[in-house]
């Protein structure tokens, strides 16, 4: 039986994310702050920046935040930063997980740092403190501990882990803004962490943007030299360093947006514990939720063998849905090396996972329809 009430007679095409909806809500802020910096006639290193990085510090319980270009910076200025402080090296080994985007990857071979490819938890797609454990090997210095989807990763035997043998834990945060582990906030758990302000994060910028936390003052200098050309005054360069700046427009619009983030939050986890709640058909595994708290739902994923098929059926439905990710690092031409190595773990995910909509500004009705069509496939 329908879930939906018979006086609901039709529901428009449901995107995966509509950001027009999203950002029309705050339209008249963003507007005023879009405007704010234009007359101001400054528009990097300025006071908007100030502001959002002090905002942004306190909202992920840390001293330190660094605005930078995007989020792969993030990471490549975190791991660089490290190298410069001589905490890690040239072929070092950084445990990743085998199914996270290539980002999390490209800024360790960036550095020239060995990504060492762990599998994954199959029932919430994070690795866990036994995966990291299988992989530790004599030059393990680091872990990049990525929150996948929206789910925090990070517990205690991690952090247990990594103090024993003395390995930098850098947090990947680029979908889990303001996810929670034992009241402490993603961005707050290591070393340092990389957040990204794409527009389609829970914390989305009008166009690129990123940033690094950190509780380590001297680290945090480091990071920002590097994100600025290598320097730390004007004209005097103490590193190779990059042009990765966040702008005065994307940090004043951020500013606007961190405001309602947490609201925007709770309206994705109704949305995530619908969709738990009804849907019930026996070809769709649902994801698994470890704490409501420790999950922000950047992306809903189900799983199905029948994937393929059941993403067609859907968009003859008029319901849009993603595939994140089709194919795994492993098995991308950039790492042709890898082509011969088997995790699969990660290529069972690669199969079979489908994102829902997700969007904070769906309906009950919208939802519902979703439910309805892959209850009725």
């Amino acid at each position: 039986m329908s879930l939906l009430n018979s006086f609901v007679t039709e529901i428009r095409l449901i995107t995966f994310l509509n950001l027009q909806a999203i950002n029309a809500q705050y339209a008249s802020e963003l507007k005023e702050a879009m405007a704010r910096v234009v007359d101001s006639g400054w528009y990097l290193f300025g006071k908007e920046l100030t502001r959002f990085e002090q905002q942004f510090a306190a909202y992920c319980g840390v001293e330190h935040c660094i605005g930078v270009a995007n989020g792969l910076d993030a990471l490549r200025i975190i791991f660089r930063g490290y190298m410069e402080k001589g905490l890690l090296l040239e072929g070092d080994e950084v445990i990743v997980p085998s199914n996270t985007f290539i980002a999390s990857i490209l800024a360790l071979s960036d550095n020239r740092l060995t990504p060492v490819l762990a599998e994954p938890d199959l029932r919430t797609y994070n690795i866990t403190a036994e995966s990291i454990r299988n992989n530790l090997g004599p030059k393990t210095r680091a872990v990049l501990l990525v929150h996948l989807y929206g789910q925090n990763a990070f517990n205690d035997d991690i952090r247990i882990l990594c103090r024993k043998h003395n390995l930098l834990l850098i947090e990947d945060a680029a979908q889990a803004h303001g996810a929670y582990h034992l009241g402490e906030r993603t961005g707050s758990h290591g070393h340092a962490a990389a957040f990204s302000f794409y527009p389609g994060k829970n914390l989305g910028a009008l166009g690129d943007g990123g940033a690094i936390t950190t509780n380590d003052p001297e680290m945090a200098g480091i990071f920002r030299s590097l994100g600025n050309y290598g320097s730390k005054l004007k004209y005097e360069f103490v590193y190779k360093g990059y042009n990765s700046r966040l702008n005065e427009l994307q940090a004043a619009l951020l500013s606007v947006k961190l405001h309602y983030l947490d609201r925007e939050t709770e309206r994705r986890r109704q949305i995530a514990e619908l969709y738990i709640q009804h849907i019930h058909h026996t070809d769709i595994l649902l994801p698994v939720v470890l704490n409501r708290e420790g999950h922000v739902w950047h992306l809903f994923v189900i799983r199905s063998v029948k994937r393929d098929r059941l993403q067609d059926y859907l968009n003859q439905h008029d319901i849009q849905t993603l595939i994140h990710y089709p194919t795994p690092p492993h098995r991308q031409l950039a790492y042709a090396e890898w082509r011969d190595l088997s995790f699969p773990v990660s290529e069972q995910i690669h199969r079979e996972v489908l994102s829902l909509p997700m969007d904070p500004t769906l309906t009950d009705e919208s939802v519902l329809k979703v439910i309805d069509a892959l209850n009725a496939f």
